[in-house]
């Protein structure tokens, strides 16, 4: 299980430089949402477990970065990995 800890996160940008680290994109990704998806629909294998920490504290600070974040891994998980399991605590 990887977990991450976006308790700390205050921008989106600060939240794509934490997933580009935890996720191992690549030194090119572009930290945005269309980067995130081809990233994790082609070019990185997310683990089978995914754990998100301090996600009431992302979703105060940057309520759109957390939404999209959930939006795009819930599409990830329903076309490509039924298997994924993800929390958001």
């Amino acid at each position: 299980m990887l977990t991450i800890d976006v308790s700390s996160v205050s921008s989106e940008d600060e939240l794509h430089a934490l997933l580009k680290r935890e996720f191992d994109f690549p030194y090119f990704y572009g930290r945005n949402w269309n980067a995130f998806w081809i990233a994790v629909t082609g070019l990185v294998r997310i683990p089978d477990q995914v754990r998100f920490v301090g996600w009431a504290s992302l979703l105060d600070r940057v309520p759109a970065g957390g939404r999209m974040l959930r939006l795009q891994l819930d599409r990830y998980r329903d076309e490509y990995r039924s298997d994924l399991l993800i929390e958001y605590g």
